[in-house]
């Protein structure tokens, strides 16, 4: 019996096995492996296939056969999705459907993460030695995760422990050949390890888990002062403790500690000549999460966790060896979220939940705070969120959703959604689905955006918070459908459109340039909109080769002025194999294409358009062991360093080796 044929049953006609097997299946189902099964949706667990919203997965699997080291590396080939450095930082955030990193919600097991500056997640701060799949949801249909959601979800979902005593050890070595920090060709320029042990009885389970990047950095001329690639070391331990008295409950610990260590080196021109520069920055991320869920006889669930979170930084700057000022940045972050599912009823799955959520900034740069009139500033917010997924038949599915938001500083706003899913055409092996959803979303501004005086002299820039800035709210539309031939080929088409209202954007436009210095503030944009296709097709050749390529097609644009937004490539295009060249020999290709994109609009400045092509090898020693090797960025393509207006790759090619030792069940 189907899924959706059976909770279109009355209550009365549902055998009580099959009622507990459905409504226990969020507690069950993640160790089922024959089908990917996701929660980000619908914030309940679904096969992937079945999702009312289009979700997109980067398996385990994936993470191994392309030996990503961050999340960054994970999602760098989702089709569509674009990342950019962040400013004044050693790392990446990410770009969806023409929406910033500010609007695309980044989460691990549906709790936020900190953001660096308040603001942007930084992607290369979070290590993989945990995490089982990410899943990704396009446009604002997830009024589940947050109205503020407007560019999409990602969220991390950490493994699930399994009984008995398992374990896993990986380590690599690689090169950036000429452009290594010695200056010499064969040194290891980036080290990385990882391990996990985990393990228990049915009653009790533990995991421990640590993962090192130490990145010596790299300079396309190595015998100069300055590093176009910053040196960094990034640490990530955690730990997890779970209690299952029975079947369908568990109680949950864990917690984890990041630590990261950056050296930025440049030259800064103060006629006449060029004055060496450094930055260093110490950040430390302590992590702390409590979970519980359990299960009724009836079918219904309760599950609610906490966090409690603090990410702090240390910044120094030096000229000529001499520390010319330090900037201390701390963040608090708690949040609450706790969720019931009622019993199937008729053709009906009722959902409520709540997330309060407080945060805590200070900033100060010789003990002077940088924030506009106080040493410290806050936000809190208070959600409700009500889902009704409602089927009909075994073909049809209707989610309707509402998620009302009380801010501390602006207010109460709602935003609804609405998702459609159906089984349009069924023939032998092919099958054809249609997914079809509305939602809006709505962000307050961030700390960051209203209170920050965002000094990076030593960089050429400043940014000036706005305290006068009004929340961003949009309208999404996503239509596509999937058309499929079995196993064998699958090919998924979606067409997309956001309306943003009041968009916060940098005022690069009306920047004032002052002793070498330009100045920044944040502005609202008053109507812009994004829209654009999105293509994928996966075709599974033979049991030995698979091949996926995706193209997406997306135009943005301010409406009053007419002007395109910056930083918002039109054309985007991914390429990816998989052939098991002999048995146990795996031969992966994956490649990325990015058009030129706008980077001032008053000067119709572009970057150009570029290519790179990672191809990795995995040869598998023994049942334990696999020993693997790796080119990053083939065709060496590297970004024009003396051009401010080019964006392209920050590294050239990278060569790696490694090995991965995996024992227990």
């Amino acid at each position: 019996m189907s899924y959706s044929s059976l909770v279109t049953q009355p209550p009365c006609r549902i055998k009580k096995t099959a009622l507990l097997l459905l409504l226990t299946s969020s507690f069950a189902m993640a160790d089922v492996t024959l089908d990917t099964v996701v929660v980000t949706a619908t914030r309940s667990e679904r096969r992937v296939d079945d999702t009312p919203v289009r979700t997109e997965v980067i398996s385990r699997a994936e993470i191994e056969k392309t030996h990503a080291r961050t999340l960054k590396d994970a999602i760098e080939n989702i089709p569509g999705l674009q990342l950019r450095e962040v400013h004044g930082k050693s790392g990446y955030e990410l770009s969806l459907q023409g929406l910033s990193s500010d609007q695309v919600l980044v989460l691990i097991d549906g709790l936020p993460i900190a953001a660096s500056t308040s603001s942007t997640v930084n992607l290369s701060q979070y290590l993989l030695s945990e995490v089982d799949h990410i899943e990704v949801i396009k446009g604002a249909a997830s009024a589940q995760y947050g109205s503020s959601a407007m560019g999409g979800v990602i969220n991390v979902i950490t493994r699930r422990v399994k009984p008995g005593f398992s374990g896993s050890a990986d380590a690599s070595l690689g090169s950036y050949g000429a452009q290594n920090d010695s200056g010499k060709s064969w040194d290891a320029g980036l080290k990385h390890g990882q391990f996990q042990l985990e393990g228990g009885s049915e009653q009790w389970r533990a995991r421990l888990s640590g993962d090192v990047l130490d990145d010596a950095g790299f300079g396309t001329k190595p015998e100069n002062w300055s590093r176009q690639g910053d040196a960094s070391k990034r640490q990530q331990y955690g730990a997890k403790l779970s209690w299952l008295p029975q079947a369908g409950d568990e109680l949950w610990v864990e917690g984890s500690r990041y630590r990261e260590d950056d050296v930025q080196r440049y030259q800064r021109y103060v006629p006449p000549r060029l004055l060496a520069q450094e930055k260093t920055e110490g950040i430390a991320r302590d992590r702390f999460v409590a979970g519980a869920k359990t299960s009724f006889v009836n079918g219904m669930r309760v599950q609610a966790q906490l966090l409690d979170e603090t990410y702090n930084s240390e910044g120094k700057e030096y000229s000529l060896g001499d520390l010319m000022s330090v900037r201390r940045f701390e963040q608090h972050l708690n949040h609450l979220t706790a969720q019931v599912d009622l019993p199937a009823w008729y053709s009906q799955l009722w959902q409520f939940g709540m997330d309060w959520r407080k945060e805590n900034v200070s900033q100060s740069v010789n003990g002077v705070s940088e924030f506009l009139g106080s040493q410290k500033v806050s936000k809190e917010s208070r959600e409700l969120f009500v889902q009704n997924d409602i089927f009909f038949g075994d073909d049809w599915e209707v989610v309707l959703g509402l998620r009302v938001q009380d801010d501390s500083d602006f207010g109460t706003h709602a935003a609804p959604k609405i998702a459609l899913r159906g089984n349009v055409w069924e023939s032998g092996d092919w099958k054809g689905v249609l997914r079809a959803s509305f939602g809006q979303g709505y962000r307050v501004p961030n700390l960051k955006e209203r209170h920050f005086l965002f000094d990076h002299s030593s960089l050429g820039y400043m940014v000036l918070g706005n305290p006068n800035l009004k929340p961003e709210s949009s309208n999404s539309w996503q239509l596509g459908g999937n058309l499929a031939l079995s196993r064998k080929v699958s090919l998924d088409i979606n067409a997309y459109f956001n309306q943003v209202k009041d968009l916060i954007q940098v005022d690069e436009i009306n920047a004032v340039t002052s002793n070498g210095v330009s100045k920044f503030t944040y502005k609202n944009i008053a109507r812009t909109e994004t829209r654009g296709i999105e293509t994928a097709l996966d075709w599974r050749v033979s049991d030995q080769l698979n091949i996926n390529t995706s193209y997406t097609y997306s135009l943005s644009k301010d409406l009053d002025s007419g002007k395109a937004l910056t930083r918002r490539p039109e054309n985007m295009a991914r390429l990816g194999l998989d052939w098991e060249v002999l048995a146990g020999s795996t031969f992966t290709l994956r490649s990325r294409y990015q058009s030129a994109e706008l980077i001032d609009s008053a000067k119709n400045a572009h970057s150009d358009a570029w290519m790179t092509t990672d191809i990795k090898f995995n040869q598998q020693i023994n049942k334990n062991i696999t020993a693997y090797i790796g080119i990053d960025n083939v065709q060496d393509t590297q970004r024009d360093f003396s051009n401010p207006n080019d964006f392209g790759p920050i590294s050239g090619r990278f060569i790696y080796l490694g090995s991965r030792f995996a024992w227990g069940s």
